[in-house]
């Protein structure tokens, strides 16, 4: 646990109880609570996730250079995916295990014990708990594929967890997902510790239905049966229907709440990371008017550090200022995301709403108008030029979802996985090429050796070039 969850140390003391039991009320200070809240556990689950999805930090989960939307000045190894020198696979395990999906667990048993809330708030409650529950396993799925699960958060019963095929995992958090309009629905849930609606339980229900749009869609290669039969229940239940929707994480003004950027890019005081020459160029091809949001005016015209290289930070662009406040709002899925998934869903013939061409351009004007551009004139001659109006093809719509999620750069690290598209640039250090996964955290090799090795063969090889199982193209 991070951020939020430093301040319970202000408020938690744990106890050692005397063993006779009829001192046991004597000795419990009711201002010092014996059990974290679920409120605590679950809005610093929240944020642990959020920060795992944001952070630029070369010790986590690298996902700007996965996309390759930033580059580095000094520090190379990362933009050249080499994840021995700082465990970058261990820490994104670790992190999304134990303070992601291990506080949820632990905040659902503290909900269903309290008898002093409502089965209606219970239910609420748990409906919350289990979206982002849902959210955090699916990337661990995508980011490593088999993993333990069943068996998993479970130490006295299985110290050492066997790990689930990644596709029965999906086909399992989809059915979860099909269950938790009803209990999302049931009543009140968590108000002043949701720091993704502050209780707006019908926005929790789009977010529920909009994830589950985004799983569906990533499966439509590899089990489009069920691809289709999810997303179209997606869609008929109620997915975003504007920016307003967004699922995204709220952060505070100051140290140390405030967004991982602002933490990496203004509070350290150092000068490491760019704007990478692969977004840059794109963009600049384009004519992209979300790049005097993107990127800074640093330099003449924009110019991408060379992805994967040891770069003057002041020759390149830099990221731009709305990335650079603390109160930047964290971003676990949002409309643009939604368009755009539905603009394939229909160009696959789903059963939604709508034709693809139409999504594909609301998807590009949600992304436009999210940073703030709302000339229409500009959006529509953006739209026309020959390069964006809409032709269907794999490189045109991956590219134009890709730019979309620069602030979601672990969806824009799948988009490329999915669509084999855009192409991405080879970094220049190492020529390494771009990974399709994560390698499994060395820890597992060393101490789940039996079970990590059955998983290795399992997905076709411990490689970084091995695809998660809905990567098929």
């Amino acid at each position: 646990m991070k951020k939020y969850i430093v301040a319970l140390t202000a408020l938690v003391t744990l106890w050692s109880c005397q063993s006779d039991e009829q001192y046991e009320d004597l000795n419990r200070d009711p201002k010092n609570p014996t059990q974290v809240a679920s409120d605590f556990l679950f809005t610093a689950a929240t944020v642990s996730l959020s920060d795992n999805m944001a952070t630029p930090n070369v010790n986590q989960g690298i996902y700007r250079f996965l996309a390759q939307y930033f580059t580095t000045t000094t520090y190379v190894d990362e933009p050249n995916y080499i994840f021995t020198s700082r465990q970058n696979p261990d820490n994104v395990w670790s992190e999304i295990y134990r303070d992601v999906i291990l506080d949820l667990q632990d905040a659902k048993s503290i909900v269903a014990e309290n008898a002093e809330l409502e089965q209606a708030e219970k239910d609420a409650r748990m409906g919350q708990l289990e979206v982002i529950e849902v959210y955090a396993w699916h990337v661990l799925v995508d980011s490593f594929g088999d993993i333990p699960y069943t068996q998993a958060g479970q130490a006295d019963e299985f110290p050492l967890p066997a790990y689930d095929d990644d596709m029965m995992i999906y086909e399992d958090l989809i059915s979860r997902l099909d269950n938790v309009g009803t209990m999302l629905s049931a009543g009140q849930g968590y108000s002043s510790a949701d720091v993704v609606y502050g209780g707006d339980m019908n926005k929790w229900m789009m977010f529920a239905n909009s994830l589950k749009l985004r799983l569906g869609m990533r499966i439509s290669d590899a089990n489009p049966g069920l691809s289709q039969s999810t997303v179209e229940s997606a869609v008929a239940d109620g997915v975003f229907a504007a920016n307003a929707d967004n699922a995204t994480v709220e952060y505070q003004g100051n140290d140390p709440y405030g967004n991982p950027l602002w933490e990496d890019l203004v509070l350290s005081g150092r000068s490491d990371f760019l704007a990478s020459n692969t977004i840059v160029d794109y963009m600049n091809d384009l004519d992209d008017p979300r790049r005097m949001v993107y990127f800074d005016e640093n330099v003449e015209g924009y110019v991408g550090g060379i992805y994967g290289a040891s770069n003057n930070y002041g020759d390149y662009t830099h990221i731009g200022d709305p990335f650079l406040q603390p109160t930047r709002e964290g971003i676990l899925l949002d409309y643009a995301e939604v368009r755009f998934n539905q603009s394939r869903a229909a160009e696959l013939g789903y059963n939604v709403p709508g034709d693809a061409e139409t999504h594909y351009n609301a998807a590009i004007t949600a992304s436009m108008n999210y940073w703030g551009i709302t000339d229409e004139a500009a959006i529509s001659s953006y739209l026309s030029q020959g390069d964006v109006a809409y032709d269907g093809s794999d490189e045109q719509f991956a590219t134009q979802y890709w730019i979309a999620m620069f602030d979601n750069p672990f969806q824009g690290w799948s988009v490329w996985r999915k669509y084999d598209a855009p192409e991405l640039n080879i970094p220049v250090e190492f020529e390494t090429e771009v990974p399709l996964r994560y390698t499994y955290p060395v820890d597992e090799t060393n101490l789940n050796e039996t079970n990590y090795e059955a998983a290795a063969e399992a997905i076709g090889g411990d490689s970084a070039q091995t695809p998660v199982f809905w990567d098929v193209q």
